[in-house]
């Protein structure tokens, strides 16, 4: 007796639903097609085997999976080679067992049996890389609330991401990494530095899988929810990625992957004011230079003052992109810099540049009108007011073509008044060059 049911009972059922003689067609059309279908490894009792693979299977597609259980057991334990797909549908027959029973002792029963199932595939017919993609994940949904069976969980995700690597099942990406977080959380034995190496493999097969272009969208959550899952596993402090990572990196200074680690787990711990960061975003530049990566080196070398490097990857990162309004930005940030270092002329190329690749920068005119607007202590000559000041006039033209009113009555306070126009002989709307490092010419207005 299994589960409740004779043999003889268990033919009864079925017989009540077909008659013996559609049951015999039935077993003669299957036996026939059984005969005929290789892979097929019948027991010396074929008959008997034949006649239990056709009630386990019909009771399997009714619904019926506790009727199909002592077909299919006689089957497991006398002919345990038969096909591999008596393990295939034993594995979906014990896993809806156990959605439906509400006693646990017996749901854990079913279980153990379900997974036992994707062991004794393994065994008789072995495919153990593509099986254990199967069986990770169902056993993480068994168990994923038992701490008991995290270190079993554990070592089973550590095998099937060894065997499969990239073609790890994209729902065992985010299981295995919220194991590690389980087990590290309840005591298990996991180091920061084992975390810290199973979120890069999970990270780089995401990363390969997204380059293939299939389902993009979901290996993006599953990578957003990969990076909360590593945050809540490993404090990501930045003290522990300045003095434990850090070292690391300096003693290797081409380790690609602890670069990226600490890329990762600094964004994440918004450590990126750490000098390791900008040091780890400059291995992975070396390696694998991008735009994003230059243009970051130089941004936060900008925010630290140290202006030569900034303009270095600035200019590194001009070259990695056909996108102008990125290189206008880029050009803007190095006007903005070689105006902070005094170089005006120079300052003054870069924003023309930044406007010859994007004209809608108004901020680049901005920029040179107040080159202009700052240069009047340098370039006056002190014999005639007017001339001196029209660094103001070519000022307020830059101003007015950036549309900046705030800018443009500031710098016509600084205009000339009428009297002083006449003073020098001069009228208002007449040509009048400016020299010094400006050297363009412009109109005499006046003061309101």
């Amino acid at each position: 007796m299994i589960f409740g049911f004779t043999e003889g009972k268990l033919i009864k059922l079925y017989v009540m639903k077909y008659t013996f003689f559609t049951l015999a067609i039935i077993l003669v059309g299957f036996s026939y097609v059984y005969a005929q279908t290789p892979g097929w490894n019948w027991p010396e009792d074929r008959q008997t085997a034949e006649e239990k693979n056709v009630i386990y299977t019909d009771m399997m597609k009714l619904g019926n999976y506790k009727h199909s259980l002592p077909p299919l057991t006689w089957l497991l334990t006398n002919a345990p080679d038969l096909n591999e797909s008596i393990y295939i549908n034993g594995a979906k027959i014990y896993e809806n067992l156990v959605e439906s029973e509400k006693d646990e002792n017996q749901k854990k029963t079913y279980q153990d049996s379900a997974l036992l199932m994707y062991d004794l595939r393994i065994k008789y017919f072995n495919d153990e890389a593509a099986v254990l993609n199967r069986k990770a994940f169902t056993a993480y949904k068994f168990y994923k609330d038992d701490k008991e069976k995290y270190k079993e969980l554990f070592e089973l995700y550590q095998k099937t991401f060894e065997l499969n690597n990239n073609k790890v099942w994209d729902q065992n990406l985010l299981s295995y990494m919220d194991i590690v977080r389980r087990y590290k959380l309840t005591g298990g034995n996991i180091t920061d530095e084992q975390v810290l190496d199973i979120y890069d493999q999970i990270v780089e097969i995401i990363q390969f899988k997204t380059d293939q272009g299939k389902n993009v969208d979901r290996l993006e959550i599953i990578g957003d929810n990969v990076d909360k899952l590593l945050a809540a596993t490993v404090k990501v402090d930045c003290d522990f990625i300045q003095n434990t990572l850090g070292p690391k990196l300096q003693a290797d200074p081409n380790d690609l992957k602890l670069a990226k680690n600490i890329f990762k787990l600094s964004m994440a711990g918004k450590c990126l004011d750490a000098p390791i960061f900008l040091e780890a975003v400059r291995v992975m530049f070396e390696q694998e230079p991008n735009f994003g990566l230059a243009k970051l080196i130089g941004d936060r070398s900008y925010a630290s003052g140290d202006f030569d490097l900034a303009l270095q990857y600035y200019g590194e990162a001009v070259k990695l992109t056909e996108d102008n309004v990125k290189i206008a930005d880029i050009y803007f940030k190095e006007a903005d810099i070689k105006s902070r270092q005094g170089q005006k002329p120079a300052a003054r190329d870069f924003a023309k540049m930044a406007l010859t690749a994007d004209p809608s920068l108004k901020k680049a005119w901005t920029l040179i009108g107040n080159l202009y607007y700052t240069s009047y202590s340098a370039c006056k000559k002190g014999q005639n007011i007017v001339e001196d000041r029209a660094v103001y006039f070519a000022a307020y033209e830059m101003y007015r073509n950036a549309g900046d009113q705030e800018a443009m009555r500031s710098a016509k306070a600084q205009f000339p008044t009428m009297e002083e126009i006449f003073t020098y002989n001069m009228e208002v709307g007449q040509p009048i060059k400016v020299g010094c490092w400006i050297n363009e010419v412009v109109t005499i207005q006046r003061r309101d």
